[in-house]
């Protein structure tokens, strides 16, 4: 395998990551007692005992760090692992050398794929950090770019994991060829008529965001289902100017310790200091100029995460400032009362959908913020598998927040939803444990997406709800701190309320709306409760009270 190439220097982003180089002398670390380091043998070939030495060799490319030449002083240091895992002995370490990095890989690494993928399966996933992912020390010395962490000793499934919970194994059926193709080819349809779709056919594309957006083109329909491409291209140079800002130490500390527990089992942040987490760093320490007043908040990384993965950095950004202002505003500011009165929305939804969930949660006195927080604040990227988190984001950006309350109720209605799941959850311990780790093998893709869709909570009904627990919010704890604005539910009130910025700003009229627009205010429902969602709502509602009625009888 040729020598990794040499990385573009660039100015330290995190000024507590360093990164050894072999240029510069190694540090003399402690040897466990435990520990003997092999002596340098000078006959190539393994010896048929020591199945250690054997295993060393399937690194073809450090024969000649093992196998100095005779002719020269051997001066090298074998460099063993630094004991991070305590009390239990640990293998010997094989000594990397190539032409920029020197890396300790502990012997594990030499096995096969799966033997690896269980040992990365066995670190914490929110507690991941580089030694956990490799064993490395404390200098956070990696492999040198973050493609070579996908090297002939790891694999990853086809979303970029190398274990840990949301790595997938590949049962799942693939779409056809000529399907994906087809799929495909509507969609590049949709993007070059995109605003006439939005504004006359949008009912279409809602189902196709609900069939699931084709992966080659997520990246740019969730910027027009977002709006963010408008906004970056509005914005020239913006991100850059954000970037060369000094910004707050306070923010940017935390965001530095926050960098290595995102996705720790991705391929495109495992590398400590590789492009991935430079370029989460980044995007997190421009929102923090950018809206400073707002800050940062954790539950920011992931989300930030998950958009890259699917686009650049600076798109990525806007995307998330969407997402921030449109979709969930106030979710990320000081004193999360967004969140919880979203909370409380969510506890009384529960009331109708599932009587059974909500009656034991409230029997053991579960108060929603203590599960559904990390669900909606991340939406749902920490809880799903995989598939499932693509498919949930696809048909958010579309319709909204609802998508969100749907989840979360439907995950609740296949956990708490029978009397034989309740018989495994006799606590407030258990109930909690199963919530906060729902077994991936609990959800399947087509049955949750499916529930979703026909799940009767309608954007309306959102709005109702959330009227009330404002007016309760008020008489039991006063007024809020940090007063809501509107939100926006999905592409088409974003679409609107832009174009009814421009008509405004322009002196026009607003009739291509096609109805009555109501004026902006935080509890008001989006413009988009047209005919159609006036519909759906009174046949889910009728649905609804016939599945009550059942119930009492």
């Amino acid at each position: 395998m040729p020598s990794s190439p040499e990385l573009n220097p660039s100015p330290n982003l995190y000024p507590n990551v360093q990164v050894s180089q072999t240029s510069s002398p190694v540090p003399p670390v402690d040897i466990p007692p435990q520990f003997t380091p092999p002596a340098p043998i000078s006959n190539p070939a393994p010896s048929s005992q020591d199945s250690r030495q054997t295993e060393a060799q399937t690194v073809p490319q450090h024969e000649s760090a093992q196998n100095p030449d005779p002719n020269t002083p051997s001066t090298a240091k074998v460099t063993p692992e630094p004991p991070c895992t305590p009390s239990k002995a640990e293998p010997p370490a094989v000594l990397v050398q190539e032409s920029a990095w020197s890396v300790v890989l502990p012997s594990a690494y030499s096995r096969p794929a799966p033997d690896t993928l269980s040992y990365l399966e066995s670190a914490s996933l929110m507690s991941g950090t580089l030694e956990s992912l490799s064993g490395l020390g404390e200098d956070g010395s990696s492999f040198g770019s973050d493609s070579e962490i996908n090297g002939p000793v790891r694999r990853t499934d086809k979303y970029g994991f190398l274990g840990g919970a949301q790595y997938n194994e590949g049962s799942e059926v693939d779409i056809a060829v000529a399907v994906a193709r087809q799929r495909e080819m509507k969609w590049l349809d949709m993007f070059r008529n995109w605003d006439k779709w939005i504004s006359r056919r949008f009912p279409k594309v809602k189902v196709r965001c609900r069939k699931g957006i084709p992966s080659s083109l997520r990246c740019k329909a969730w910027q027009l289902l977002s709006n963010s491409q408008e906004l970056l291209e509005s914005n020239p140079g913006k991100f850059e100017e954000l970037e060369k800002e000094q910004g707050d130490p306070k923010w940017l500390d935390i965001i530095e310790k926050d960098l290595h527990r995102q996705f720790p089992f991705h391929e495109m942040f495992a590398a400590r200091g590789g492009h991935g987490q430079q370029d989460l760093y980044r995007i997190l320490k421009a929102y923090t100029v950018y809206r400073p007043d707002e800050g940062y908040c954790q539950a920011q990384a992931p989300v930030a995460a998950v958009l890259l993965m699917h686009m650049p950095a600076e798109q990525a950004f806007w995307c998330l400032v969407q997402i921030c202002e449109k979709y969930l505003p106030g979710y990320y500011s000081a004193g999360l009362e967004a969140i919880q009165l979203d909370g409380d929305i969510f506890f009384s939804l529960l009331r109708r959908v599932c009587p059974m969930a909500y009656r034991h949660l409230k029997k053991f006195k579960i108060d929603p913020i203590l599960y559904m927080t990390e669900w909606f604040m991340c939406i749902f990227s920490r809880t799903l598998p995989w598939s499932c988190v693509l498919r949930v984001w696809d048909m958010f950006f579309c319709e909204g927040v609802k998508i969100v309350f749907r989840v979360g109720l439907v995950l609740l209605k296949q956990m708490l939803g029978s009397v034989d799941k309740l018989r495994e959850m006799q606590g407030m311990y258990e109930t909690m444990e199963r919530l906060r780790n729902i077994p991936p093998e609990a959800i399947r893709e087509e049955v949750l997406v499916q529930e979703v869709i026909t799940l009767s909570v309608t954007e309306a009904l959102i709005e109702r709800e959330c009227s009330i627990q404002v007016r309760k919010w008020r008489e039991s704890r006063g007024e809020l701190t940090h007063q809501p604005v509107r939100r926006l539910h999905g592409t088409r009130a974003i679409f609107e309320q832009k174009h009814r910025a421009a008509a405004i700003s322009s002196g026009g009229s607003l009739s291509f709306l096609g109805s009555h627009v109501p004026p902006p205010g935080p509890l008001r429902a989006s413009s988009n409760d047209g005919k159609e969602e006036r519909e759906e709502e009174t046949k889910k509602e009728k649905e609804d009270r016939e599945q009550t009625g059942r119930v009492k009888q």
